[in-house]
């Protein structure tokens, strides 16, 4: 008898997030998988979903389209009777949080980070209190919680009160960039890619891209992400008093094939993160062949490696002035830096990724 999975399907809707990133590369390996016979999906959702469409003709998978809103009172109504209605074999949710009391359905969550817990300040309020609130009810009724990093598994274990054998760490990994090839043609464009969070410290990426590139008037900065920033940055006002503000870029969606050209172009990515799950976009760059400047970090360390240039998160303007200038204007720096990027990327495969996930989630499931 084949088992029925239900997954949340919300953070397929709309403009591609890290969270919707990881959903979609699992379930398309899934419904593709010489098994897939033996298993039935069933995503719910407040609205049809598109991406549907983008996988192949006669895949197991069946839309339940139930009431309307994306945000907790859909999930925690909506989505909750219409799984106990009908329960599944197990329910899979992708992203922090879960309809409570399911009844007898086994309950998989994946949860990518706790910065709303190790962090508070970084978030509003109520924002903040409902994350902890859910993701930590999630978290005690999950048999089995995934993440994307040692890192964030000791996280949830000591601020979550999880017993560490119901985590599992399963990294994410990345789809290539196109790339220019070898000796192709760099802008001096430095590029940061991800959602504006102040965590990330766009401020000083941009204090340091003015000082770096005082001499080098062509340099630009593209900051390419959703501005989700608390409190709220003005980037182009400190982009204006640091005396760059005609040469910094914000651009709050790109398309993919957008996105792809600024990665080819780009001859520096900076992403000065002081709290990541995993850090997906950096990966993303080495990927097209552009050197990463990062936060020196624990969870850093563990993703990136030996390929990336390290900013000590005490001296972080400063030292990321001097990568940044020395990226620019040293090709052979920059190759030395992305001779480990091989290594660093073969660690990471969505194939693996979607093997570990998909045998939990069934090893749990009611049959």
């Amino acid at each position: 008898m084949s088992v029925v999975i239900g997954i949340d399907g919300r953070e397929l809707l709309g403009d591609a997030t890290g969270a919707g990133r990881y959903l979609g590369e699992l379930l398309a390996r899934w419904v593709r998988r010489p098994d897939a016979e033996s298993r039935e999906f069933v995503i719910y959702t407040p609205e049809p979903l598109p991406f549907l469409s983008t996988l192949p003709e006669g895949a197991r998978v069946r839309e339940m389209v139930v009431g309307s809103g994306r945000g907790t009172w859909w999930e925690q109504t909506h989505l909750r009777r219409a799984v106990r209605a009908n329960p599944p074999g197990v329910f899979f949710a992708s992203a922090y949080t879960a309809p409570l009391a399911l009844g007898s359905v086994p309950l998989a969550v994946a949860i990518h980070d706790v910065s709303f817990a190790a962090r508070p300040e970084w978030f509003r309020p109520r924002e903040g209190a409902r994350r902890r609130l859910l993701t930590r009810q999630a978290a005690r009724s999950a048999e089995i919680i995934f993440t994307i990093s040692e890192f964030s598994k000791r996280e949830i274990v000591e601020r979550l009160s999880v017993p560490p054998e119901r985590v599992r760490v399963t990294y994410l990994s990345v789809t290539p960039r196109r790339s220019l090839g070898e000796g192709g043609p760099r802008e001096p464009l430095v590029l940061f890619v991800g959602s504006i969070f102040n965590r990330r410290r766009l401020p000083a990426t941009i204090t340091a891209f003015a000082a770096a590139t005082a001499s080098t008037p062509e340099a630009r900065l593209v900051i390419a992400g959703a501005d989700r920033s608390y409190p709220p940055l003005d980037l182009m006002g400190l982009a204006t008093e640091a005396g760059v503000g005609t040469r910094v870029e914000l651009q709050q969606y790109v398309s993919e094939d957008a996105l792809t050209s600024l990665y080819n172009r780009a001859s520096v990515f900076v992403f000065l993160s002081e709290y990541e799950g995993f850090g997906l976009t950096p990966l993303e760059a080495l990927s097209a062949g552009v050197p990463i400047v990062v936060l020196d970090t624990p969870v850093a360390r563990e993703i990136y490696g030996d390929a990336a240039w390290y900013v000590p998160p005490a001296n972080d303007v400063r030292a990321a002035s001097a990568a940044i200038r020395t990226l620019l204007e040293d090709p052979a720096a920059r190759e030395r830096l992305l001779a480990a990027a091989p290594a660093v990327l073969g660690r990471y495969s969505w194939d693996t990724a979607a093997e570990l996930t998909l045998t939990d989630i069934e090893g749990i499931a009611r049959r």
